[in-house]
């Protein structure tokens, strides 16, 4: 993450000292997500549960969100189908879910322009309600409340597909 005035003031104002951080409980099974849904026009994320939109989100992504991630520092949120790959309870957002950013297609296509492909895309809190200023390097960007609820209704390894 690249830190403006105005990403850093979101990200003070939603932190709390991590130590007073509990991340929430897992939801019961019958209610989490088994997909997510992100379309980056629309800024919008869902969670669908055997084919049912379970939850809506409205999104802010990276400074440049037009096109796939092709490299790192390119600010671009990816494209393309990848797993919540991990979670992380002490992001310095929050929390956060990791997107399993760079896949073998993003590597090798990195690897033959010979540059870094990036990684640490995730899904996290930060923004402040409200917000409506794509600020992130190409992650995905929910409130904390959001984010708070995703963690709980999304388990390490749901896919997710991520459309233009």
């Amino acid at each position: 993450m690249k830190w403006s005035s105005v990403s850093f003031l979101a990200a003070l104002l939603a932190c709390a000292p991590a130590w007073a951080l509990t991340p929430p409980a897992m939801a019961p099974a019958a209610q989490r997500a088994d997909r997510i849904v992100v379309d980056k026009a629309q800024r919008r994320m869902q969670l669908f549960h055997k084919n049912t939109v379970i939850r809506t989100y409205s999104i802010l992504l990276g400074d440049a969100p037009s096109g796939h991630k092709r490299q790192q520092g390119d600010e671009r949120t990816p494209e393309g189908d990848y797993r919540i790959s991990g979670r992380n309870p002490n992001s310095r957002f929050h929390l956060s879910l990791r997107v399993s950013y760079p896949n073998e297609a993003d590597r090798k296509q990195a690897r033959a322009r010979g540059v870094d492909p990036g990684g640490d895309i995730m899904i996290h809190g930060g923004t402040p309600a409200g917000y409506r200023r794509d600020w992130t390097d190409g992650c995905i960007a929910l409130t904390n409340q959001q984010i708070e609820e995703v963690w709980s209704l999304v388990p390490t390894g749901t896919p997710i597909r991520i459309n233009p």
